[in-house]
């Protein structure tokens, strides 16, 4: 297992005013009171191998396949349904959808391998990430991979406690499948649109792996 890149910065400033909250603890109250000076040095370790575990990213062996579309993040499936979609296909699409918690592995991959065909940030707002009006009027950020078998969007989706999305692709490059292609920080969803026809392969409300688990055959 190794940290996220994206976590370096919010594990070094957590560290820095908890190791200075410890060291004001010690001077001032430990001597009084120790044992508040140790419930604070434990709330606050407890609090910060929190936060490193919010951007682990585990070592697994990723799952590939022409036919498949492979999950994009960890979380567990809220969504099965069809929509149409108003954003980039305007036809009927199946929607799955991945809810991810503060306690998953936060990192995001392509669901294919292809071409990076349309990428797109849109502004909006923070419904807690199960409301479904999150798909369209939260922020987000879509993006389409094309490859000779389908055009699969998916969809990175902020939540009330995820805001800030972070996308590594941009359009014309090639991307290969359960690759990394972007990151949310503290969890939230991910949607993945298929074409009508696809086989699904998983059920709701089963926890699914990023990279791993197989989301539907094509």
């Amino acid at each position: 297992m190794t940290i996220h890149k994206e976590g370096y910065k919010s594990i070094a400033v957590t560290a820095f005013i908890f190791a200075v909250l410890n060291l004001v603890s010690f001077y001032f109250i430990s001597f009084n009171w120790p044992w508040l000076s140790w419930i604070i040095f434990i709330v606050t370790f407890g609090l910060l191998l929190f936060i490193i575990s919010f951007f682990r990213v585990p070592n697994r062996k990723l799952t590939k396949g022409d036919n498949l579309v492979i999950c994009p993040a960890d979380g567990k499936v809220v969504v099965i349904e069809e929509i149409t979609d108003v954003e980039y296909f305007k036809d009927r699409r199946i929607q799955v959808s991945v809810f991810m918690s503060p306690a998953n592995v936060h990192q995001n991959r392509n669901p294919i391998g292809g071409e990076v065909v349309y990428n797109q940030y849109h502004k909006g707002k923070y419904l807690v990430a199960w409301d479904p009006k999150s798909s369209t009027e939260n922020e987000r950020h879509s993006v389409v991979i094309k490859n000779d078998r389908a055009e699969i969007l998916v969809k990175q989706i902020a939540g009330a406690l995820a805001k800030r999305i972070i996308n590594y692709l941009n359009v014309g490059q090639k991307v290969e499948q359960s690759a990394e292609y972007g990151f949310i920080k503290f969890g939230s969803r991910v949607d993945v649109l298929l074409p009508v026809g696809t086989k699904v392969r998983v059920q709701l409300n089963e926890k699914v792996k990023g990279g791993v688990t197989v989301l539907a055959e094509l």
